[in-house]
């Protein structure tokens, strides 16, 4: 949910080069932290709710509301602002952010977008994912008239985007998945795209509290993986959502 007035749609390539910095001498330091809508990819609730020492539970039910897409009918994750009338990120203290090494991935590519399309290979005929890049260029950010160059590259390498994008990669392939009509997902299935794909902590005592692992055929090798690793938790949690959403055969029944 971008102020589209502020974005500019110009596609640009990832060795694109643009002028920008942003430092606590700025005058416009921080006020990008307020009156946004900040979506949560499932590494960024991964990576708050460790920082903060808290379940996913508890940090979706404080620190967040649900949106629910009327296009795709997929459940989203969104920021809770503070109720003021600036709508401050509730990690936003005198000294800057907070959480700033576990930051959101929008926040690491601030005033860089980035957006996702499919294509068909013509040489292949195969579908494959093209990443696009655009600036976003809000009336009070000053961070462009500094003189520090980069490419779009070195931004995210800066940033330490590469990894967010990385994690969230199985993520962002359910977003591509079309409401057919008549396919729209009922409440149960929205369900369980939040629980498997935002609610890690739920979703684990699903996998290994339910009757999940007598159901489902998941060799020794996972098992062990996705009950020590998070991260692999949270991947296999895109597995099983495709799998329920009836996208891919992820899984295989016993």
């Amino acid at each position: 949910m971008l102020n589209m007035n502020a974005v500019d749609m110009v596609h640009h390539t990832i060795d694109h080069k643009f002028k920008f910095r942003c430092h606590k001498d700025i005058a416009c330091f921080t006020k990008c932290c307020s009156g946004i809508n900040i979506m949560l990819t499932p590494y960024d609730i991964l990576r708050l709710k460790n920082r903060l020492g808290i379940s996913s539970g508890e940090l979706l039910g404080k620190h967040t509301y649900l949106y629910i897409d009327e296009k795709t009918s997929h459940p989203f994750i969104f920021l809770k602002m503070s109720n003021t009338p600036e709508r401050l990120c509730p990690f936003l203290k005198e000294g800057g952010c907070s959480i700033y090494e576990d930051r959101p991935a929008n926040c690491r590519y601030y005033p860089v977008g980035q957006a996702s399309m499919k294509k068909t290979n013509e040489a292949t005929n195969l579908p494959v994912t093209e990443e696009f890049y655009f600036f976003v260029t809000e009336p009070h950010c000053l961070g462009f008239k500094e003189d520090k160059e980069w490419t779009i590259r070195s931004w995210r390498d800066d940033q330490g985007v590469d990894v967010y994008d990385e994690m969230n990669r199985g993520w962002k392939d359910i977003l591509f998945r079309k409401n057919l009509p008549g396919h729209e997902l009922n409440d149960k299935k929205q369900e369980v795209f939040y629980m498997a794909c935002y609610d890690l902590d739920r979703f684990r005592d699903f996998v290994f509290k339910s009757g999940f692992l007598d159901k489902f055929d998941v060799d020794a090798q996972k098992v062990e993986k996705i009950k020590n690793d998070e991260t692999e938790l949270m991947k296999f949690g895109f597995e099983y959502t495709k799998f329920i959403l009836m996208m891919e055969q992820t899984l295989k029944l016993k």
